[in-house]
């Protein structure tokens, strides 16, 4: 028999729409809570979802193989953090052994975001074109700069090496955003 107890946690697969939201800190506690470091400053999604699939962390030490599902009991805010419980979490010992899992989330479990707003996950991949319908690139990531988000773009130059391009991802520049299309369209030029 281990004495790895996350042998207690239920193998699967991870679900096609998985998105990685966090992972976990350290053990919060004496009781099985742990604390989570969630990737977006908004982590309702952690808050929504009773079955978070685990993976191991990508550096350190490995206590697990594989994708583990982790169904949640409780998930809040504590201080300026998250902490959690989970069933088949009872003690410590267990919550210690999550340090570093990667934590991931289907995307079906987000909650519906608000009109004109949008998940960064879902605005990735999608082509940016302006007023004129000229191609300015695909989003390849969003950065946070404070006061607003900004698209990053990546698109072929005239010379085919691949470039970046930056638009602030606000009303003044962004006209409409259709996700069933995967188009965004903006009131900015190539040459900015």
């Amino acid at each position: 028999m281990s004495d790895n107890p996350l042998i207690r946690l239920d193998a699967t697969d991870l679900p096609a729409d998985a998105i990685e939201v966090g992972r976990i800190a350290d053990a919060w506690g004496v009781k099985g809570w742990f604390k989570v470091l969630a990737y977006s400053a908004a982590p309702e999604a952690l808050f929504s979802s009773r079955r978070w699939y685990l993976q191991p962390a990508e550096k350190g030490a490995r206590h697990f193989e594989g994708t583990r599902l982790l169904r949640i009991k409780e998930a809040k805010e504590h201080s300026d953090s998250i902490v959690a419980t989970a069933h088949d979490v009872p003690d410590r010992d267990t919550a210690e052994a999550l340090r570093g899992a990667r934590v991931f989330v289907p995307r079906t479990s987000f909650p519906t975001a608000a009109q004109d707003e949008y998940y960064w996950v879902d605005l990735i991949g999608l082509e940016v074109v302006n007023r004129e319908g000229v191609g300015l690139g695909s989003v390849r990531e969003l950065l946070s700069t404070g006061p607003q988000t900004v698209l990053v773009l990546e698109y072929a130059a005239d010379d085919g090496k691949t470039q970046e391009r930056m638009i602030p991802f606000v009303a003044a520049f962004v006209d409409a955003v259709d996700l069933p299309g995967r188009r965004i369209t903006v009131d900015w030029q190539p040459d900015y």
